[in-house]
């Protein structure tokens, strides 16, 4: 079980996220590694959109891989390397995120290996059995 927090008395969440989430003693948790917008046949969308949808979908199969869903993340750290892709990012995480939603931050960086990539995402996910 995890409990999610957005108290009061400070600046509600600028986007669909959590401030913070509690996770019980004794869950599993799942680290997953940041997943870029490649798909399996090494192809590349051209879109930030596009591309974070692909990561979630890598991560949906990550996880999945450990009996977990997507409704099991609790934390979300994502990058994009740059601010004019920052809406079609979270509106794509929107459509794979639960509700309420897990805590998340979101960074722009100077770039990433590969210059045609524009979005990474990592996740934390946890699970009571």
């Amino acid at each position: 079980m995890v409990t999610h927090h957005t108290p009061g008395g400070i600046r509600p969440p600028f986007a669909r996220y959590s401030h913070g989430v509690e996770i019980a003693p004794g869950a599993r948790l799942m680290l997953c590694s940041g997943q870029l917008g490649i798909a399996a046949d090494d192809a590349i969308p051209d879109s930030a959109a596009d591309q974070t949808r692909l990561c979630f979908e890598n991560i949906r199969a990550i996880l999945a891989s450990g009996g977990m869903t997507l409704a099991d993340i609790v934390r979300i750290n994502a990058f994009v390397s740059d601010r004019a892709y920052l809406k079609d990012y979270m509106a794509a995480r929107d459509a794979f995120t639960a509700d309420p939603p897990p805590a998340s931050t979101l960074m722009v960086v100077s770039g990433f290996a590969r210059p045609e990539f524009k979005v990474e995402v990592e996740v934390i996910a946890a699970r009571v059995d």
